[in-house]
């Protein structure tokens, strides 16, 4: 019980949920595009990342690019909170030597609990950020959708999210077992930490991406049927978006895990100091 609920634990799930909002605020712009492209079928929404984001910015301004920012972060940073923090519990849990295949599976874990406890939030956001909803708040979004739609309205979207935890749980396995051959060498430093940050994530979303796109949609009220529909008529629709999917995920994690590194080394290191001279 004292290893899911200590010290060092909070320590990993604030630096984790601290990295990935500056990482998501960031590169929030290309995550506004990815939803759009994967929900919405329109031929305006057609041309590069850099072209589309031109185009949304002179059509609808600036501030399209960033509409639902301040719920997505706050969603953001409970979401990762509770998924570092379910992660590394786990690994002190279990404390024999950690291997990629645990590693794998403590992020399946980790990513069925932030699921089950998160899918709302996200639902909302997903509403808001196309303007599918007039919600003022993230608060007020949850409280009006368990009004109108009830808990299927809420955690709609949950089955492919469930699915889906297999991103970041393929997304640590990586990061982790990269992170221990370069540590092993000596070798690994703030570069390294994006550089293997950037490739555990391009694996995990390339490979988990139709599942993304399922999501989106379901989650923005598409009718099943209609989606199915669309899929068989159009099997490349599942990888619409994935350029601008991959630009933000790739940048957003890579940054986020150099933040984590740096704020866990600092916070550790700090706790270490001040342990010894209670000592």
């Amino acid at each position: 019980m004292t290893s899911l609920l200590s010290y060092e634990t909070l320590v990993h799930a604030i630096a984790g949920a601290t990295g990935s909002v500056v990482g998501m605020t960031i590169f929030y712009p290309l995550d506004t595009l990815r939803s759009r492209i994967q929900v919405e079928d329109s031929k305006k929404l057609q041309g590069s990342t850099l072209e589309l984001l031109i185009k949304l910015a002179n059509e609808e301004g600036i501030e399209s690019l960033y509409r639902g920012l301040s719920p997505v972060l706050q969603s953001l940073s409970v979401s990762n909170f509770v998924y570092f923090y379910s992660f590394h519990a786990l690994r002190k849990l279990y404390s024999q030597p950690t291997s990629a295949l645990r590693d794998l599976l403590f992020g399946l874990i980790a990513g069925s609990i932030n699921v089950i406890l998160t899918s709302p939030l996200w639902v909302v956001n997903t509403r808001i950020k196309l303007e599918k909803n007039n919600y003022k708040n993230l608060f007020e979004g949850l409280l009006e959708l368990a009004r109108t739609e009830g808990a299927k309205g809420l955690w709609s979207g949950t089955v492919p999210s469930l699915l889906l935890v297999s991103n970041p749980a393929i997304q640590f396995m990586v990061y982790e077992s990269l992170k221990r051959k370069f540590m092993s060498q000596g070798s690994f430093h703030t570069y390294t930490s994006f550089l293997i940050g950037a490739t555990a994530k391009a694996v995990a979303t390339t490979l988990t991406y139709p599942l993304q796109v399922i999501q989106s949609r379901l989650r923005a009220g598409t009718n099943l049927k209609t989606m199915v529909k669309d899929i068989k008529s159009k099997p490349f629709s599942m990888f619409r978006g994935l350029e601008a999917k991959l630009l933000q995920t790739v940048m957003t994690a890579a940054l986020m895990f150099i933040v984590y590194e740096k704020l866990v080394i600092l916070v550790l290191t700090i706790m270490r100091v001040r342990m010894k001279k209670i000592h």
